[in-house]
């Protein structure tokens, strides 16, 4: 056999066992990984998902970002099958209704960024008004979207802040 001929041999044998390993090792993981369906919420039903969400979704299921860090920003939504997402910001909410295209929101919250408790209460987003583009710390974007339970206090910080 040539030297040639035994090369191609043992890298097409060394490829193939590097290619069977790593398929096994994909195999191990979890079914769902690489698919959408890795970002199906993984908690069971919660009926009262506000009570200690903070405890119970600790982090973002889309960028691992830490909740409680960032509470000016998370989102939380619940869908009708009450599967719950607790998300850092509203970037990761559209992904989270991205691929939960399939379920229905039942009730969506954002925090008050008016408020000054800490962690940031949170209100349903329909009753609420957002500020866009103000000079103030946001998370995942470029532009800045900070919702306010209160026109008056949306005001407030537009003048000071812009948007």
């Amino acid at each position: 056999m040539k030297r040639r001929d035994l090369l191609k041999l043992s890298l097409a044998t060394g490829g193939l066992a590097v290619a069977t390993g790593v398929q096994a090792q994909a195999q191990t993981a979890c079914n769902t990984d690489g698919t959408p369906a890795q970002f199906v919420p993984k908690k069971a039903p919660d009926a009262n998902p506000l009570q200690g969400e903070l405890d119970k979704y600790p982090k973002c299921p889309y960028c691992g970002m830490d909740r409680k860090e960032h509470h000016r920003a998370r989102m939380l939504v619940q869908y009708s099958d009450d599967l719950v997402d607790g998300v850092c910001s509203i970037h990761c909410l559209s992904l989270s209704l991205g691929v939960n295209i399939d379920r229905e929101p039942k009730e969506i919250w954002g925090p008050d960024y008016g408020a000054t408790a800490e962690p940031r209460p949170l209100v349903p987003v329909d009753q609420m008004i957002y500020l866009i583009g103000a000079d103030l710390k946001h998370a995942m974007t470029k532009r800045s979207k900070h919702s306010f339970a209160a026109i008056d206090r949306a005001k407030e910080f537009q003048v000071k802040h812009g948007g």
